[in-house]
């Protein structure tokens, strides 16, 4: 029987955080490529990838990669395995997406919630017996629009979906990676973000506990607690940790292994000093559960700008990329 603490506690290696690389292939190529000037499409793709996951030395500072279907056949230039096999082979845990995007919630248009519980039995097997996965991420949006959302209903049903994802990750033996993201778009305060992370994190201990889910097998993927970026509010990386742990020692057990955070629309240095501010209060009040990052474009941002869809600048990108992980595991130890 797979030791799902024991995996988790592994992710949550001290240090190290998770790379976020499931983009989808619309949002890769969109948000990722042709946000600067690059070339869309499969082999784009594959090449963006290669620069991240092949990066000499990734080993230091990340310990599990969050990657998306077409990434799990995909190789890195002159190597010889697919992706999640090169990683495993250098200590990093592949995950994988397994959720297939959202749709509107009949009950409230202006909310979203996510699908793809259809077949995921056969394709959680088939993932784990292919690829070794280790752990798996299904991503739900919560929208805040001032006090009229998110509704109770959208909250309860996507934690619903959360949950029943969560139980059948751990019958095929994998960490499930619940994230419920409470999205930056809007002109809310922070104070409202907050409010919303604390109740979304309830209704999801809930949910998990309704279906049994084991909560020391799981790992919780979180927002920040930032205003809104049409707010005008700039918020300090103090004002964002004092919020952010307040939510999540609200409601989050201390049985839960790790938690770790979602740069969610902030730059890489936003990202970094508010992870570096909520770590040193995780000390001061003595949090009961590990802490680190799940970036995405936090990471990958300033790499791929130096980068430009140009084979001669990968050295120069991987090396950007590499300064940008020391800064962010640095700011695990503030």
């Amino acid at each position: 029987m797979v030791d799902l603490f024991g995996e988790a506690r592994m992710l949550m290696a001290g240090g190290k955080g998770l790379l976020a690389a499931d983009e989808s292939d619309k949002s890769a190529d969109e948000k990722r490529l042709a946000a600067f000037g690059i070339d869309t499409g499969p082999e784009m793709r594959r090449e963006f990838r290669d620069i991240l996951l092949e990066t000499p030395g990734l080993e230091k500072y990340i310990s599990g990669v969050i990657l998306y279907e077409e990434t799990l056949e995909q190789k890195g230039d002159g190597v010889a395995d697919v992706f999640p096999i090169s990683l495993a082979k250098r200590g990093i845990i592949p995950g994988i997406k397994v959720d297939q995007g959202t749709e509107p919630f009949p009950e409230s248009k202006n909310e979203l919630i996510t699908k793809g519980l259809i077949g995921l039995p056969e394709r959680l097997a088939a993932y784990k017996e292919k690829y070794n996965t280790g752990f798996t991420k299904w991503r739900a949006v919560i929208t805040i629009d001032g006090d009229r959302l998110p509704t109770a209903q959208a909250i309860i049903e996507n934690c619903k979906r959360l949950a029943t994802y969560a139980c059948e990750v751990q019958k095929a033996g994998m960490v499930p990676m619940l994230e419920p993201e409470v999205l930056l778009d809007g002109n809310h305060s922070r104070l409202r973000a907050r409010e919303v992370i604390t109740k979304t994190m309830h209704a999801l201990v809930a949910a998990l506990e309704d279906q049994a889910v084991d909560l020391s097998g799981v790992i919780i993927k979180t927002s920040m607690a930032v205003s809104g970026k049409d707010s005008g509010r700039t918020d300090t990386p103090e004002e964002v940790a004092e919020d952010t742990l307040g939510a999540l020692m609200e409601a989050v057990p201390a049985s839960i292994p790790g938690i770790v955070f979602l740069s969610g629309g902030q730059t890489p240095d936003e990202a970094t000093a508010n992870l570096a501010a909520i770590s040193k209060l995780v000390k001061a009040k003595n949090a009961p559960w590990p802490l680190t990052f799940s970036y995405a474009r936090a990471l990958q941002e300033e790499a791929i700008k130096v980068w430009a869809g140009k084979p001669e600048n990968v050295p120069a990108a991987r090396e950007v990329f590499m300064a940008r992980l020391e800064k962010v595991s640095n700011a695990l130890n503030a």
